[in-house]
């Protein structure tokens, strides 16, 4: 009887992640409006909240929350800090982050969604000297995406951003490359490469390679998400340890109506 109750509680939890509709998978009910760290053209559907929480390396945890509050315009704001997880004083954030975003050209069979927008959240740990995040924030950007059918689903997508975090000496506008594969109905592969052009120079934290991420999302209920991330796959961030991070984003959407 026990083996039969164990059976029936692991089809229950097979079910739920099979037929769940969240961002990843082939049964994926909502748009990336991020892939890791880099904006896509996704967007919140008018009258959807989306709640964000990022866990990094450091005791990281950065929560957003964003609205659909017009057709393809969105809303959101976050805030979080260092040591959050972990023993000792926090270490909160200056200041909250906002980041809004209008897409000004829907995907069609030609053409690929076009989403502008800013977004003043960096991540990772927050520096006095240089005054910038360990993970720069995108500030203004543009984003493209693409859908193609290919076993499942392949998309593309393509931003070019200019950060305001500029004291390290290093304002160059920036330009990031990513692709997501659907693997059955309910997971995802994402990759993303940041060329980091706007940290690159001597002053700066990265050394000029780049910053590659990784990501397995999986969609486990209805709304939500969860991507288990490897970022900084090339070790290009210059301060110890010198090694990639792991990183977890849980992800929840829910209609206000």
């Amino acid at each position: 009887m026990k083996n039969y109750k164990l059976l029936l509680l692991s089809l229950v939890l097979l079910h739920k992640i099979i037929f769940a509709q969240g961002s990843a998978g082939e049964s994926a009910k909502f748009e990336y409006r991020n892939l890791i760290d880099m904006p896509a053209a996704g967007i919140l559907e008018k009258g959807y909240v989306g709640v964000t929480n990022n866990v990094m390396p450091g005791g990281v945890v950065i929560s957003k929350l964003e609205v659909g509050v017009f057709e393809n315009v969105s809303f959101g704001i976050s805030y979080g800090g260092a040591n959050i997880i972990g023993s000792g004083k926090p270490d909160w954030y200056n200041l909250p982050g906002v980041n809004i975003r209008f897409r000004f050209l829907n995907e069609s069979l030609i053409f690929p969604a076009l989403t502008i927008g800013f977004d003043s959240q960096g991540k990772g740990l927050e520096f006095e000297n240089p005054d910038r995040y360990q993970i720069k924030s995108s500030g203004f950007f543009v984003s493209a995406s693409k859908n193609f059918q290919f076993i499942g689903y392949l998309s593309l997508h393509a931003t070019a951003n200019y950060s305001l975090e500029k004291s390290d000496g290093d304002n160059f506008l920036n330009f990031k490359l990513g692709a997501e594969k659907t693997v059955g109905e309910s997971f995802s592969l994402v990759g993303e490469y940041d060329f980091g052009f706007n940290d690159n120079s001597v002053t700066s934290l990265g050394k000029g390679n780049g910053y590659l991420n990784m990501g397995l999302k999986l969609s486990i209920a209805s709304g939500f998400t969860i991507s288990l991330e490897i970022r900084d796959i090339f070790n290009n961030k210059r301060w110890s340890p010198n090694s990639a991070d792991r990183a977890l984003t849980i992800e929840y959407i829910k209609s206000i109506f």
